[in-house]
Order: C-alpha cells, then sequence, then structure tokens
C-alpha cells in the first residue's frame, strides 16, 4: 500500500492518561482475587515512584518482569471482564484533556490515531475503544487454555514500538515523514525518531535534554478531565444518557448542537451504559441518527437524499412537512 496519508501516534502512560494504566486497575484486581494485599500495595508503591520520577529502563524492566509473573496462571476473560466494569470509573477522569482535544484535532484533520503502549493488549484496546482510537498497538502476554503463561509474546517497549509502527504504517499507507507522535519517556526516543513530527509530553528527564537537543515541542498536560464531562455528558438526566439504553428515564434526544452528525455518533462511545445489553428498556430514537450515518457510510448519500430519492420518491410523496 502507498504511503499517502499522515497519522498521530500516542503513547498512553502519563501522556494520554495521567497515571500507568495497568497499576490502575491494581484494586479491582485485588477485589476480583487476582492479586493479595502485598501485590496491591507493591503495585501502589510502584505507581508512586513512576509518577515522581518517571520510571528509567532498568525500573521499567523490572516491573516488566514482576508484572508477568503476577500474572501468570489468570483467566483472561476474567482480566477483560474486570477492565470493562471498571474502565469508566477509573481511566476516564484520569484522561488529560489537552491530549483529548490532541486526539480529536487529529481525527478533525482526517489523521488515524495510534495508541502505542508498553501496557497489556487487554488493558489497552479497551480504552483505545474509550477514546476513539483507530488502532492500538500493546504487549502481548502468552495464553494457553484461556491462562496467562508468564510469557512474553510481543512486548512494545523501546525500539519494537517503533518497529511495529513501521509495519502498521506500511499496512495502513502511512506517510512517516507526515506524521505525528507523543510521548513522555526516553525510552520512546525511537519512536519520536519515526515520525516527522515528534512532541515530547511532560517529558522525563533525559527525554526534555534530547528534545531540547533536536528542537522537539515540548508539551505540558496537567488537566485530566472526564471525557463524559468534556463533550457535555456527564449528567445522567441528560438526554443522550437516555437515548438506546444508556440511561435512566424516557427523554427524547434533541441533537442541538453544531456537531456532525458522524461526530455526534462517535462521541456516544464515551457513554458509559446504566445498563447491560439487553437488561433494561429506554427510550431509543437515538438510533435514528445512528442509522442516518450508517446510512451515508454505506451508500455515500445523506440522510436526507437517500431517504427522498429511494423512500419518498418511488411512493409519491413529493411534499413534506
Amino acid at each position: 500500500m502507498s504511503t499517502t496519508r499522515p497519522a498521530a501516534f500516542f503513547d498512553l502512560d502519563k501522556t494520554i492518561i495521567a497515571k500507568s494504566s495497568v497499576m490502575a486497575f491494581g484494586r479491582p484486581f485485588y477485589q476480583g482475587g487476582l492479586i493479595n494485599r502485598r501485590a496491591l500495595l507493591k503495585s501502589t508503591y510502584a505507581q508512586f515512584v513512576y509518577l515522581v520520577g518517571g520510571a528509567d529502563h532498568d525500573q521499567i524492566e523490572r516491573m516488566r518482569s514482576y508484572l508477568s509473573q503476577l500474572c501468570k496462571g489468570w483467566d483472561v476473560e476474567q482480566v477483560k471482564t474486570i477492565v470493562a466494569e471498571t474502565l469508566h470509573d477509573l481511566i476516564d477522569p484520569l484522561i488529560y484533556d489537552e491530549a483529548a482535544a490532541l486526539i480529536e484535532e487529529h481525527h478533525a484533520a482526517g489523521r488515524d490515531v495510534v495508541i502505542v503502549s508498553t501496557s497489556g493488549i487487554e488493558v489497552v484496546e479497551p480504552i483505545g475503544e474509550l477514546l476513539g482510537a483507530d488502532h492500538v498497538i500493546a504487549t502481548r502476554m502468552v495464553v494457553k487454555e484461556g491462562r496467562f503463561t508468564g510469557d512474553i509474546e510481543y512486548y512494545a517497549y523501546g525500539a519494537a514500538k517503533a518497529a511495529a509502527v513501521i509495519e502498521l504504517a506500511a499496512a495502513e499507507g502511512y506517510d512517516l515523514a507526515a506524521s505525528f507522535a507523543y510521548s513522555d519517556s526516553s525510552t520512546d526516543i525511537p519512536l519520536l525518531e519515526s515520525v516527522g513530527f515528534p512532541s515530547v509530553v511532560n517529558p522525563d528527564r533525559a527525554l526534555r535534554k534530547e528534545a531540547m537537543a533536536r528542537g522537539w515541542q515540548v508539551l505540558n498536560f496537567s488537566n485530566p478531565v472526564s471525557l463524559r464531562a468534556r463533550v457535555g455528558l456527564g449528567s445522567p438526566r441528560s438526554p443522550v444518557y437516555a437515548a438506546a439504553g444508556l440511561g435512566a428515564g424516557d427523554l427524547l434526544f434533541v441533537p442541538r448542537t453544531n456537531l456532525s452528525r458522524a461526530e455526534s455518533v462517535r462521541r456516544l462511545r464515551y457513554i458509559k451504559p446504566a445498563t447491560s445489553f439487553r437488561s433494561g428498556y429506554a427510550y431509543d430514537n437515538i438510533l435514528y441518527m445512528v442509522a442516518g450515518q450508517l446510512i451515508e457510510d454505506v451508500t455515500g448519500e445523506t440522510w436526507e437524499k437517500f431517504v427522498r430519492e429511494h423512500v419518498l420518491k418511488p411512493a409519491g410523496m413529493l411534499h413534506s412537512t
């Protein structure tokens, strides 16, 4: 595939979210019986070290070895379930407003957004969905009979991150020379070097020094904010919550906004469902808007034109109010 379009590559921890994504799930893993109290306290301490001083190569290697052995024998589906059930409460409030704005800007410019993280795919993938990322690259553990073996199949770290980005660019047709990358860690210098427009975010000491020497943009993110609150979906009584089973009540969705239909539909992913699939009832008229966007994506015609040309005109309904 020819390289014809740029993309934006984001590290996750301390770049998009304000703490380690894996460590954030320490308490739910403890409550789910996956780790004991000692492991919980150790993960809390590791989180403190990571946040205060930044983790250097040796610290990251020790954490990698510790975490890979810690999860040995864990049931993969249980891990996915815990992440899914706690994702909105744990991760949503940690997302930097500045990072969310950048992601929106890149999408608005027609660029794919790719999250590239050393954390495990079971954690990174649902976070990517929450953020609207087009692809994720993350560490993958070996799984046998539905459980982690403690071995690592692919470790998304250092030069391996950059190699995975180059491979994805070749498959998706990304022009890396016109692409963007963001990270907080000096271990991601190979990733930053692989694109034409690198930026460092809340950089550790070594990365800040490298950025100053190379003239890379330095960004400071300091405002974690809930995505639901950020897009105006914070209240459970919001009309959007009431639609499609996403909240309590029987309210109508009234799209008084300057957002396009496509952007409104895309932002629905930020809403935390009030009930599980098909376990509750709520007014569903928001699906008319979703159907309108689906028709446009499939046929290339707007909802309005499709209905007029393929429904109203054949029925002889040439005028409507």
